[in-house]
């Protein structure tokens, strides 16, 4: 069997019901180098012990999901909401700071859907930026880039409101480059016709702050966010998308992050050995070539963050 790719990051949310210490295992017994984490299973062993586990497992730590969920209403939800947050953004820092030498302080955040009897869209994304901006400076403070990932509009009024990476930008232009970013998913953003100009464009403003890749295919189920396949297993253009994005001359850990029950219900070792299978069949080969990815350029390590108050 091929080693897996030095880029590849499996993202925790591809083995869900794995708890931390047997993802921590699985991913780096198949040779994979680097891993996201959701803060379900961190919270579940407590920050302190989940990043001891993430030290000794050698791993490099690609992303923390996730945050975001700010498109309630002004009022004790809201300020509970930025709270959390605020927690979100101490345990990305902590564990970027744990993870093996080319770690990433990426915390991706879910915009949020409209509120209970809402039909203002245009208010609640505005409510969004608002939030971005009250956690920006925290989030500067920590060394972490908050990632906003815009979702297929499938999940624009009850998860979302955020639907194209045009608009993730739009948001991300107040702020400086390095503390809002943008997620880049082939599931969210394939069919849109504007999709390559604005992966040039975050490029061109340096805010891509994590690349995730994974498959569409019809029929959907009934849930529809278990929709996520194996990546070439579907009908997205992976070959364009990987290499509008690399010819920004992004270079770090490749995510691939599937949400289906099938998948979910498989042996977390099978589904990462077939993740690597089909990652190096379907994305590899429209990276750069072998030698100049061997030890890509990646950002130094993100430092602990701050001792903050209680």
């Amino acid at each position: 069997m091929t080693a897996p790719d030095p880029r590849l990051s499996i993202n925790q949310a591809t083995i869900k019901h794995a708890d931390l210490r047997t993802a921590l295992d699985v991913t780096r017994d198949a040779g994979i180098e680097a891993i996201g984490l959701w803060r379900e299973p961190v919270q579940a062993v407590g920050l302190e012990t989940a990043a001891a586990m993430l030290a000794d497992s050698g791993l490099r730590f690609t992303t923390h999901c996730r945050g975001g969920f700010f498109t309630v209403p002004d009022g004790d939800a809201r300020r509970a909401s930025l709270d959390d947050n605020r927690v979100a953004i101490d345990e990305t820092a902590a564990l970027a700071a744990a993870g093996a030498a080319g770690s990433t302080a990426v915390l991706v955040l879910v915009a949020g859907g409209l509120p209970e009897g809402s039909r203002d869209i245009a208010g609640a994304r505005e409510r969004v930026r608002d939030a971005i901006g009250d956690l920006a400076p925290y989030a500067a403070e920590a060394g972490v880039t908050l990632a906003i990932e815009p979702l297929h509009p499938m999940y624009a009024t009850d998860r979302c409101v955020v639907s194209t990476l045009g608009l993730a930008l739009d948001i991300a232009a107040d702020f400086d480059a390095q503390v809002v970013g943008a997620a880049v998913d082939t599931f969210h953003i394939f069919w849109d016709p504007d999709v390559l100009a604005q992966i040039a464009r975050a490029g061109r403003e340096g805010r891509i702050a994590t690349y995730q890749v994974c498959d569409w295919k019809t029929p959907l189920p009934a849930d529809v966010l278990l929709s996520r396949h194996y990546p070439g297993e579907g009908v997205i253009d992976l070959r364009t998308l990987t290499e509008a994005v690399v010819a920004t001359g992004y270079d770090r850990d490749i995510e691939v992050e599937i949400f289906h029950a099938d998948i979910w219900a498989d042996d977390p070792a099978v589904v990462v050995r077939r993740t690597a299978e089909t990652f190096g069949r379907s994305v590899s080969p429209f990276l750069a070539p072998a030698d100049s990815r061997a030890a890509p350029s990646r950002p130094a390590p993100s430092r602990p963050a701050p001792s903050r108050p209680a």
